[in-house]
């Protein structure tokens, strides 16, 4: 059973508009999760980027060319089920963010986490009436109560398919600042995920790159550069 292989058995991959959203259908089929619900989704962008996702598979189907649909999945089966757990969880990030857990020394590190976190974390005081206190060390410090309420509540008006994508956004880089600046567009995705690649690239230039976690951290880009677009996809106009 391990070698098995789902293989293609349908000609054309096709958005269908619903009552409740979008779902594609394969021929005449509607897909559905691995949980067996109907895959239904909340735009029309949305829809038809999985239709392409399907329709570009080969003889025998890949899920790993298929991140649109995956992350669907996970909305629907995972995420929609237990929303406030996730949003909970989403929401402890906010009390140990990276970027308030700041070096102690060198004094060149001290000074380019300070150029380039303190900006976000002035965004996210004036954005949102939330301020977040940075410390030294990595020592457990407690963040403003107020402040994690305010943020914990940005989470609850929106949709499963936002929240999966928050999920990513906030766990990859391990700052829920960062997941909000991605959301917000507060700069770009790939300027964000190097806001949180601060430390590492500060080490590289000490002491050189290692090639694995290299690779791993770039899986990891990847990932987050999708949320980002799965975010977006959530929200396109129909």
């Amino acid at each position: 059973m391990s070698d098995w292989k789902m293989k293609r058995f349908w000609e054309r991959a096709e958005v269908i508009e619903l009552e409740t959203g979008y779902t594609v259908h394969l021929d005449a089929r509607a897909i559905k999760t691995p949980g067996k619900a109907a895959l239904v989704v909340p735009t029309r962008a949305m829809a038809a980027a999985m239709a392409a996702e399907w329709q570009a598979q080969g003889k025998v189907i890949n899920p790993n060319t298929m991140p649109v649909t995956r992350s669907a999945n996970s909305a629907v089966d995972k995420v929609t089920p237990q929303f406030d757990a996730v949003a909970d969880m989403l929401a402890d990030y906010a009390g140990t963010d990276l970027l308030c857990y700041r070096a102690a020394q060198p004094e060149a590190l001290i000074e380019r986490q300070a150029q380039h976190w303190d900006p976000l974390l002035a965004w996210c005081t004036m954005a949102f009436d939330a301020p977040l206190t940075p410390v030294q060390g990595v020592m457990f410090a407690p963040q403003p109560a107020q402040s994690l309420t305010v943020l914990r509540e940005l989470l609850s008006p929106m949709s499963a398919f936002e929240l999966t994508a928050a999920h990513d956004l906030i766990t990859l880089p391990g700052s829920f600042v960062i997941g909000l600046a991605a959301i917000h567009e507060w700069a770009q995705p790939a300027d964000l995920w190097e806001l949180s690649r601060l430390d590492e690239r500060y080490q590289q230039e000490q002491w050189g790159t290692d090639e694995d976690a290299e690779e791993a951290a770039n899986i990891k880009r990847a990932a987050f550069e999708h949320a980002y677009t799965f975010y977006k996809l959530s929200r396109t106009a129909p």
